[in-house]
């Protein structure tokens, strides 16, 4: 008897790393183990292009943890992807050699392009896609990727380098945040992402999809304000916009204490999630959509979906 195969995927983000650790059948997954650390990658150095010391040092260290676990299942294939921070980073590559001699672990620098694919991917294993086409869209620390398509394909992807954390440096200064800086944000928003309005133009994409991270803790506090639990196993939720945006008037008028009491709030969101919800009415405002389709899966579960198709090969 063929044992199933294991692999363990690590997506290193601009904010958090997370672990899955995965056995495959053929053509689904279940998952062995996962873990997300707020490691905050660019703290301190994503505007100047660096990584700094103690942002490293957390990085090793949660690599290292990492490594335990993945030793401890007896794995032996490691797939580890990094994004903006270390893409942008011009210590980038000294910190992947490091993590490579000290852990052994090889880590694929992907760009914006190969990471706005993966998380259609993910997206579309989560099984929310159909015929209608969708404006995606997943917030990470250092870049934001969108792309419209439907369940055949992706007609339009791109990444670009407006992340919560750099949003977060540049515009987020007052706790909570003034109507002054939410409007100065949204409005830079606008000349950043041209290309994007330009898309929404051509493809007009009748339904609204956003992937893990923020939407993930948005969905946690709908539900929580409605009382109701989700379902383990369930990896597509809807957000209603007038739900959306009573969470957004709750997230721009609190303070950081404050928004760590909001039921299904967690610590590692507490600070990323003003910018992001701000981008996220930036969009809103160009897309008519009465909710969001939230999914729980993204760039992780698209390099899972390559390993089934065999589009990444595993070694037995």
């Amino acid at each position: 008897m063929t044992h199933p195969k294991k692999a363990a995927v690590i997506d290193m983000g601009t904010n958090t790393f997370h672990l899955l650790l995965v056995e495959l059948h053929g053509k689904v997954f279940n998952t062995l183990y996962k873990e997300k650390v707020a490691v905050k990658l660019g703290q301190g150095g994503i505007t100047q292009n660096q990584i700094t010391a103690d942002a490293e040092k957390r990085a090793l260290h949660t690599l290292g943890h990492f490594k335990n676990l993945i030793n401890g299942e007896n794995i032996d294939q490691i797939f580890a992807f990094a994004t903006s921070a270390v893409r942008n980073a011009n210590n980038g590559p000294d910190f992947v050699k490091k993590v490579k001699e000290e852990l052994g672990i090889e880590i694929h620098v992907i760009s914006g392009e190969e990471e706005a694919q993966l998380i259609y991917e993910g997206i579309h294993f989560s099984g929310c896609l159909d015929e209608h086409t969708y404006l995606m869209m997943d917030i990470g620390g250092g870049s934001v990727e969108f792309i419209i398509g439907n369940a055949e394909k992706a007609f339009w992807k791109q990444s670009f380098e407006i992340g919560g954390q750099r949003l977060l440096d540049a515009f987020h200064y007052h706790d909570p945040i003034l109507p002054d800086e939410v409007e100065k944000l949204e409005q830079y928003c606008g000349e950043k992402l041209q290309p994007l309005m330009d898309a929404i133009e051509k493809y007009k994409p009748s339904g609204f999809v956003g992937a893990s991270g923020t939407f993930d803790t948005l969905v946690d506090m709908y539900y929580a304000s409605m009382l109701q639990c989700k379902l383990t196993g369930q990896h597509v939720f809807e957000l209603p916009v007038v739900d959306f945006y009573q969470l957004f008037k709750l997230l721009i008028s609190k303070n950081r204490a404050e928004r760590l009491q909001i039921p299904g709030m967690i610590a590692m969101r507490v600070d990323m999630i003003v910018v992001a919800s701000c981008l996220i009415d930036f969009i809103l405002q160009h897309i008519q959509v009465e909710s969001i389709r939230c999914s729980h899966y993204s760039l992780k579960e698209g390099a899972v979906s390559r390993m089934l198709s065999g589009e990444i090969a595993l070694h037995n």
